[in-house]
């Protein structure tokens, strides 16, 4: 899934190759994928593009005061094309599911694989109304995002600090991936109570959170939007490299497993040299 430092990627790509130019075509070949109907996705066509901006993992493309919102989803992604294909895109069973066309000749596809289609566009007047932008927390990358902030967010929270890390209303933009890679960097287990977190490992959590990030954001910089993927991958350390060296100390990356997910940790770096017990509401084996 995008989390917040591809989305931001995507977002600086955006912006160095729409503002400016003149959308002339939405074309919807997945209907499943529009949110909204009205104002429809025709209404976008004949304007210019003038600003490219990020609501947590959400993408807004604001054309004029009329806005395309994406959420790209667990498997969604952005394909950008130098040139479009002269033929218009036909429904079938394939990944495309919107085509975005610009007076240049250029454009992007919003593509899904697998068959959870959850990716979600919406044309709007005003993204805050989304209920996912609507519901979202602070950006972690604001400079107002200050230790006491976080420290004043998870001080009303009592649940797993992995499940608050994630919950966007908590926090806009952190995910599955960046979530296991800002706890591997804290040195803290991902079942760890926010209701137990001493001040000292509120800070050191802080201070793994926005390095993380922001080094992730600065890996991302410049990288096109066909490149992102791979980009992200190379730069985690223990999400999705289960049975691999943990880099920091040497021991095997162990994995947990969810009805729809998993996370990632280093038992050493993280549990004390325990291992967590791979079921759900997993504790950690005594």
């Amino acid at each position: 899934m995008p989390e917040l430092p591809e989305v931001e990627a995507l977002k600086d790509f955006l912006t160095d190759h729409l503002v400016g130019r003149g959308i002339v075509r939405v074309l919807p070949v997945a209907i499943s994928v529009l949110k909204t109907y009205d104002p429809p996705l025709t209404a976008l066509e004949g304007r210019d593009v003038t600003a490219v901006e990020r609501h947590g993992k959400f993408l807004d493309i604001d054309a004029g005061g009329l806005h395309l919102v994406t959420h790209l989803a667990r498997a969604g992604w952005l394909q950008w094309k130098d040139r479009l294909p002269d033929s218009p895109p036909r429904p079938g069973k394939g990944p495309l599911a919107l085509r975005v066309a610009l007076d240049t000749g250029e454009g992007f596809d919003l593509t899904e694989a697998g068959t959870q289609k959850r990716l979600a566009v919406y044309v709007t007047e005003a993204p805050h109304d989304i209920p996912g932008i609507a519901r979202l927390g602070p950006d972690p990358l604001t400079p107002d995002f200050d230790e006491e902030r976080f420290a004043r967010l998870l001080a009303g929270e009592r649940r797993q600090i992995k499940g608050a890390l994630r919950d966007q209303s908590l926090i806009a933009g952190v995910g599955n991936a960046y979530s296991d890679e800002i706890l591997h960097a804290a040195r803290m287990s991902p079942f760890k109570l926010t209701s137990s977190l001493t001040e000292q490992e509120v800070r050191g959590l802080y201070q793994a959170l926005r390095t993380t990030l922001t080094e992730a954001v600065e890996r991302s910089r410049g990288v096109a939007a066909g490149r992102l993927k791979a980009e992200k991958k190379s730069g985690l350390r223990v999400h999705g490299r289960t049975g691999e060296p943990c880099p920091v100390c040497g021991d095997t990356i162990r994995e947990v497993s969810f009805a729809d997910s998993s996370l990632q940790y280093c038992a050493t770096c993280q549990t004390g040299g325990k291992p967590l017990a791979d079921r759900r509401l997993s504790r950690l084996l005594k």
